[in-house]
């Protein structure tokens, strides 16, 4: 099944989306696009993979976020993707990632306002985005684009699988 298709009731459709001038079909990252997002993203510099970014992960993730990811699409081809989500407070976006032949023509920007018009939608005042340090042409990407580089915050972590954690379970 190509891209930007669905099954409904046994038949394939097309889904909706926002054409551009340039032939490019902004719209709703459905599940039926991971293979071609994944393919994507690993050959996207800057963007970061792991246990997440599994089939059944990102299923869960645009079921969590519902139609608030996009894809970008020329051709029933996928071009670009970003993952967009929010906790009820604050927006995330994860991965954005344009194909190299098709940057600096505005994809990148319409996938992130895409994004931005959903979650001003939701009511989420601020969006959040985590870039690795070493990424120099994603810092330039949202510095030009408006976004401003939070120096008083730093990122920290923990892993939960496998029984890791603090070892203070909920009592309730």
């Amino acid at each position: 099944m190509k891209s930007g298709q669905k099954w409904d009731n046994g038949v394939k459709k097309k889904l909706p989306g926002c054409p551009s001038d340039n032939g490019i079909i902004v719209r709703a990252f459905c599940i039926e696009d991971y293979r071609a997002v994944i393919a994507l993203w690993r050959r996207t510099e800057g963007v970061g993979l792991n246990e997440s970014d599994t089939r059944r992960a990102i299923a869960a993730y645009l079921r969590h976020n519902p139609r608030m990811s996009f894809v970008a699409e020329r051709d029933g081809r996928i071009i670009g993707a970003v993952l967009c989500g929010h906790d009820g407070r604050r927006g995330y976006l994860h991965h954005l990632a344009v194909a190299k032949r098709y940057r600096h023509r505005g994809i990148g920007r319409q996938l992130v306002n895409a994004c931005l018009a959903k979650l001003r939608k939701a009511d989420i005042p601020k969006c959040n985005i985590l870039i690795f340090a070493d990424n120099a042409a994603g810092m330039k990407f949202w510095a030009h684009t408006g976004w401003k580089l939070r120096t008083e915050l730093q990122v920290m972590q923990i892993r939960l699988e496998n029984g890791r954690g603090t070892g203070n379970d909920c009592p309730c």
